[in-house]
């Protein structure tokens, strides 16, 4: 066993011998406060608290006219730990967490739209109502669909996770889709009126591939050229690799002049 290391808890101690000696001409304002309030002199540590997962549930109960809501309790499995992770912090976790990870999975280009992610005053939350996905001053995204299934889960009767998530999933995809048509329809009216747009990103794309094709035609005959010659020197006939070299040359101007 190590050595117990009490400096902290005698500071006070230390900062008044120090003052008695005259190493130190005033005394630190926290002295007093120190002794009226002394640090703790517990040296056991404690297990953080487990936190269970809470689900919030609308469900019909036998004789009840009205929906009730119901919490459950998810249980974790407490698996052993060593003895080096005991007192580490205990991950938290919340039902929003399961639902995201499940559409992220099935939508991971949802991540590369770009995202607002400043706020004004940090509770914009406050100010949306899931009972629609779509709401006022908010970018429609993946955690929309999220909040959205949430939302039917806790307050639905008889919900289940699946149907939830069919809903949320039908109107993200119905306003998707006018959003493309709006965008599509705006950019055909601004044509008709005279704009002019750069080349598309499918133009782009297509001119790189095209340069990055040539770059791969210069290397691959280069290539196969040196290749050839190789094998003629070994097989002590140069001019045969000249005379294919010079063929093969031909062959790729009559494409170039097709």
């Amino acid at each position: 066993m190590g050595k117990i290391n009490l400096t902290a808890l005698r500071v006070r101690k230390t900062a008044l011998g120090q003052f008695a000696s005259g190493k130190t001409s005033k005394l630190p304002q926290w002295v007093e406060v120190i002794g009226e309030i002394p640090p703790a002199e517990a040296l056991i540590r404690t297990r953080p608290p487990q936190h269970q997962l809470v689900q919030q549930r609308m469900k019909t109960v036998a004789g009840s006219s009205k929906p009730q809501v119901v919490f459950q309790v998810q249980e974790k499995r407490r698996a052993p730990k060593k003895a080096s992770r005991l007192f580490q912090p205990v991950e938290l976790k919340y039902e929003e967490d399961q639902l995201r990870t499940e559409f992220f999975r099935d939508h991971p280009w949802e991540l590369a739209r770009p995202r607002l992610l400043l706020e004004t005053t940090g509770k914009d939350f406050e100010h949306y109502d899931w009972s629609q996905i779509q709401q006022p001053g908010k970018r429609l995204d993946g955690e929309s669909v999220v909040q959205r299934q949430l939302w039917l889960l806790n307050n639905v009767p008889d919900m289940t996770k699946s149907n939830a998530y069919d809903i949320a999933r039908r109107e993200f995809y119905r306003l998707r889709l006018r959003e493309d048509v709006e965008r599509r329809v705006a950019a055909e009216e601004a044509q008709a009126y005279g704009a002019e747009f750069g080349p598309s990103f499918l133009d782009i794309g297509m001119k790189l591939e095209d340069v990055q094709y040539d770059k791969w035609v210069e290397w691959a005959r280069a290539t196969a050229q040196v290749q050839d010659q190789r094998q003629a020197a070994l097989s002590g006939a140069p001019e045969l690799a000249e005379e294919k070299s010079v063929t093969e040359t031909e062959a790729d101007e009559a494409e170039s002049s097709l």
